[in-house]
């Protein structure tokens, strides 16, 4: 069974890691995607996947701080495929590692953007294409990281994971009753570009219940299931995919 069969999906930071493996698995389960990122080359490249398995993908090359990207990214979707359903907003920066005093505040800035803002972006895009279909699935991609721990010199990156809580919640308290659900979803470490060498990973695996990181698939597989109609009565709601961080007492 495919789980988003005729639906059309946006993904923001798809040209690698998470991003990248939803793009994918949301195509063999039967959505043609949108995909954004900064980089044409990878994207191109998974687009070409898609094509090849028999799947519809086009690629939107843009930053995700400027709202004329996510513009893009919706007026694609109508134009070629014919609406919009689901967005998962997922693209993200980890920053400047530092204790809080030694950030600077054009530092936090670009943190902040990157996190949260966009997402802000995103959504104010993507929740009136979708209203004129009466309904639609918003994702975002959090963080263990200012949910249920702090890590050192990570501050900003805490605090713009830790407010995507929040504009989840309103998104869900505005649109509930006419059909948009919006969550979070909260990954544990995950083997991406953003967990650092083998060392770093090997550090964050002992964060885990699980004592291991994830891989970015089955990040992906969460996402899919907010994304779908499994999902119909989960809004304004946090999806740990964190393999028993939360459980875990440092």
């Amino acid at each position: 069974m495919k789980l988003i069969d005729g639906k059309v999906a946006i993904i923001t930071g798809a040209s690698s890691g998470i991003g990248k493996a939803a793009a994918t698995l949301f195509a063999a389960n039967g959505a043609s995607v949108v995909l954004v990122a900064r980089r044409q080359d990878p994207l191109d490249l998974i687009v070409a996947e898609i094509h090849e398995r028999g799947g519809r993908a086009l690629a939107v090359v843009g930053d995700v701080t400027d709202e004329r990207t996510h513009q893009e990214a919706v007026a694609t979707a109508k134009a070629t495929f014919g609406g919009l359903h689901i967005a998962f907003n997922n693209a993200g920066l980890v920053g400047a590692l530092k204790p809080l005093a030694e950030i600077e505040p054009r530092e936090w800035s670009e943190v902040l953007a990157v996190n949260l803002t966009a997402a802000f972006l995103g959504a104010r895009a993507q929740i009136p294409a979708m209203l004129e279909h009466g309904a639609g699935a918003l994702i975002f991609t959090g963080s263990f990281v200012g949910n249920s721990v702090g890590l050192p010199g990570m501050g900003p990156y805490a605090a713009a994971k830790a407010g995507l809580l929040g504009l989840v919640r309103g998104i869900a308290a505005d649109y509930g009753a006419i059909g948009i659900r919006a969550n979070a979803l909260l990954p544990g470490g995950t083997a991406t570009d953003m967990a650092g060498d083998t060392a770093q990973r090997e550090w964050a695996a002992g964060l885990h219940a699980m004592k291991r990181i994830a891989q970015p698939e089955e990040i992906a597989q969460a996402a899919l299931f907010l994304a779908s109609d499994m999902s119909s009565f989960v809004t304004g709601s946090a999806l740990w995919a964190d393999g028993g961080n939360a459980a875990v007492k440092l």
